[in-house]
């Protein structure tokens, strides 16, 4: 076939024409998962990929949501199959770095730090998803924990918020000699004891021990024996063996407590920002609630200002076909456009900075962002800044705990044991 030329001055052959049509009109599809499967995030999302698509035609987000507990199986699956989407929900901390440290996680730090989209994040809420000083995620959102109270229970058996770990236990006693059960708590899935754990372990162990700990760079012979451990878990213990938790928390799912908690039925519960916009419309919006910090210790050995809470974002496969498209699409999720529609339509705390204000979030939530804001730094979920093998003896641990059929020597024991082994499996 003759060659001919076209528009561009370029010389091509018709059946080179064809195919750079079929090119230029051929459309990439990018794999998306994340854990929102609730119907006003899926909306806020459904949205977004809508939005996107509109403006880039040659791109089509096939999205995929999975609840909380479930997704951690279902990335790990995804991952030893070598099925990685091309976009994939992550936990900071070492959740989000054993990715980049498997080589399943694309280092992004070039299209982060190389253009404008840095501008959108603050330093802190991206520097849990570095690995080696490399930037494998960005943020999506930032969260943290409290200890929410019903105002009118409160109230009613003259209690104010207390101010030490000592009278918040006081204050639970009260409430329990009243007939009241103090906190509602769901430990089916023990990442809900884990937050507590994780609190606790920050203001007990002294911070620089326990990152070290956590990150298994701990000389062998010290790693987890620090004191503060036991007696996190020991704290933990006595709240349960007091009878402050409600019965049965080992067969409750966090969402089923969290019930009973708006419905009036118990003071308190230990709830994230994130989780505010769920009890609008309840009966605890009718008595009045506010929050607190989980309160520390006067001698803590660790560092009383920390909230435990993290920033939640999105990674690339490192494997992706279509990295340049995978990437747009996230700086436009992350655009301060977005960032408004996401804390407007969800309800949760977007990283995006100036994206929370009195226009897109409600005043308990900006409250909850300037306690976080003032904090001394985050204790990041637990469950996901420890290895995973030694977490899953934690976890399990704290059950066995609740139920009394472990201590807390032996639950650290055992931790212990597991982070020494994964050390040596790292050739640590």
């Amino acid at each position: 076939m003759k060659p001919r030329k076209i528009a561009s001055g370029l010389l091509i052959s018709g059946f080179s024409l064809m195919a750079l049509s079929a090119q230029a009109f051929a459309e990439v599809t990018v794999s998306f998962l994340h854990k929102w499967p609730e119907p006003q995030n899926m909306a806020y999302f459904e949205q977004a990929v809508k939005a996107f698509e509109a403006s880039h035609p040659d791109v089509k987000i096939k999205m995929e949501a999975v609840a909380d507990e479930p997704y951690k199986d279902k990335i790990r699956v995804l991952m030893a199959s070598d099925q990685v989407p091309d976009v994939y929900f992550s936990w900071s901390g070492e959740f989000g770095k054993k990715f980049a440290r498997g080589g399943r996680a694309l280092d992004i730090t070039d299209a982060v730090y190389g253009s404008d989209w840095k501008a959108v994040f603050s330093e802190a809420s991206m520097g849990p998803f570095k690995f080696k000083d490399k930037l494998y995620g960005v943020p999506i959102n930032v969260d943290s924990k409290y200890m929410l109270y019903n105002k009118k229970i409160f109230a009613d058996n003259g209690l104010s918020e207390p101010k030490t770990f000592a009278e918040f236990v006081a204050a639970c006693q009260k409430l329990e000699d009243a007939g009241v059960t103090p906190i509602a708590f769901g430990n089916q899935y023990p990442w809900a004891a884990a937050h507590y754990i994780g609190d606790l372990f920050g203001k007990l162990v002294p911070n620089a021990t326990r990152l070290a700990d956590y990150e298994l760079s701990s000389p062998a012979d010290t790693v987890y024996t620090d004191p503060g451990y036991v007696e996190g878990l020991t704290k933990f213990k006595e709240l349960n063996d007091a009878g402050y938790f409600n019965r049965g928390s080992n067969a409750l799912s966090h969402e089923i407590a969290r019930g009973s908690f708006s419905a009036g039925r118990t003071a308190m519960m230990y709830l994230e920002l994130v989780e505010f916009g769920q009890l609008k419309g309840t009966k605890l919006e009718q008595d009045g609630w506010d929050f607190f910090a989980l309160p520390g210790f006067p001698d803590g050995k660790g560092d009383q200002g920390l909230l435990t809470g993290a920033p939640d974002g999105f990674m690339v496969s490192a494997k992706t076909g279509h990295p340049k498209e995978a990437l747009e699409f996230l700086k436009f999720l992350t655009s301060p456009e977005q960032g408004a529609d996401y804390v407007k339509m969800t309800g949760m705390t977007s990283a995006v900075i100036g994206s929370v204000t009195k226009d897109t979030a409600d005043a308990a939530t900006l409250k909850g962002l300037d306690v976080l804001n003032k904090a001394s730094g985050l204790a990041l979920w637990i469950d996901t800044d420890m290895d995973a093998r030694s977490t899953e003896v934690l976890l399990a641990g704290s059950q066995a705990i609740l139920n009394g059929t472990e201590t807390p020597e032996q639950v650290m024991a055992k931790v212990r044991e597991t982070a020494l082994a994964v050390k040596k499996d790292r050739g640590e």
